[in-house]
């Protein structure tokens, strides 16, 4: 491995750092995971990924070119600031800047999904499209959107929320405040809420779950209600079954908006689930405008759980040595 030959990508979540190597095609060198410490001040995260950065340059035993960051929540594009991160509470933290000066290399920073979806478009399910949308069904939901080639990015840089899109004018309240967002209905925090409400109101219907979650209803959690549909437990499946109708409709509405040859479906619901890719490829087909599902493809995600740190550099790479930029 020579000089300026590989890229460094980087995913920040609420339980864990990954950072790894990736060659100019998107395979990875080798990676490092270390635990996220949610009490830690911003400073200090960003320090253990510089020194987890160092290790993985030990390792390969080369300088890469540029790192690359995907971490949830709203970024400021042109600074690198974290306006607001949910998961660790960050507000305004001038991650670009502090990893750069740590690193004395280039550092780009996005959203993570945005990241997954870069990752999915170059050396993922997406290779060869340039009209796309990924959707990734997580705690929460989000995505990007590929047009003409483009990476939307939208006036604020929020384009791709994909998962706050209205469903259900009527429905739950979301954590961002809406009500009925694909998100509250289909992200796994709102099919652990639903879960748990369906077992307390019929724990006897609700058996097989409470079994799989120690006998605790708050132990109920997204993927337990996978594993007992996977077993074929009638009430999970009704709640997967609503799931499917959200992602559905939501997934309708996307192929209306953007007109997309390819939707790539991912996230840890979705991995838990693969079954419903197949449900949401006909449901948009019984339900979507003909004209726009001509050339529809629907898969899942290939890259799985190395999107983020794939496409976390591959926003690097389109970031700084492609376009000749410096620290």
């Amino acid at each position: 491995m020579t000089e300026n030959n590989w890229t460094v990508g980087i995913d920040i979540g609420a339980t864990k750092i990954e950072v790894a190597g990736i060659d100019r095609n998107g395979n990875v060198l080798h990676h490092i995971r270390r635990k996220t410490n949610t009490g830690s001040s911003a400073e200090a995260i960003e320090s253990g990924t510089a020194d987890a950065v160092r290790e993985l340059m030990r390792t390969i035993g080369t300088r890469p070119v540029a790192a690359g960051v995907g971490m949830a929540g709203q970024i400021d594009p042109l600074q690198g600031v974290v306006v607001f991160s949910p998961n660790l509470d960050w507000h305004n933290v001038p991650l670009r800047k502090g990893l750069a000066a740590k690193l004395g290399m280039p550092v780009a920073v996005t959203n993570d999904v945005r990241a997954a979806t870069w990752g999915e478009w170059l050396y993922g399910a997406g290779r060869g499209y340039d009209d796309m949308v990924c959707v990734f069904v997580g705690t929460g939901i989000g995505g990007g959107v590929v047009s003409h080639g483009a990476m939307l990015t939208g006036c604020s840089n929020t384009a791709g929320e994909i998962g706050h899109i209205t469903i259900d004018i009527n429905g739950p309240v979301c954590t961002c405040r809406n009500k009925g967002c694909l998100e509250a209905l289909a992200g796994g925090w709102a099919i652990a809420r639903d879960a748990q409400n369906a077992v307390a109101d019929n724990p006897v219907a609700g058996t097989a779950m409470l079994e799989l979650a120690d006998g605790d209803p708050k132990n109920i959690t997204a993927k337990v209600v996978a594993m007992a549909a996977q077993k074929g437990d009638a009430l999970a499946l009704q709640l997967v079954e609503r799931v499917s109708g959200a992602l559905v409709a939501g997934a309708v509405s996307l192929v209306h908006a953007f007109n997309p040859c390819l939707l790539v479906f991912g996230g840890g619901v979705i991995e838990g689930l693969p079954g419903l890719v197949g449900s949401i490829d006909y449901g948009i087909r019984s339900r979507a405008l003909g004209a726009a599902i001509i050339n529809l493809k629907v898969v899942r995600s290939q890259l799985h759980s190395h999107a983020g740190v794939i496409g976390a550099a591959a926003f690097a790479n389109h970031s700084f040595r492609d376009k000749g930029d410096t620290v």
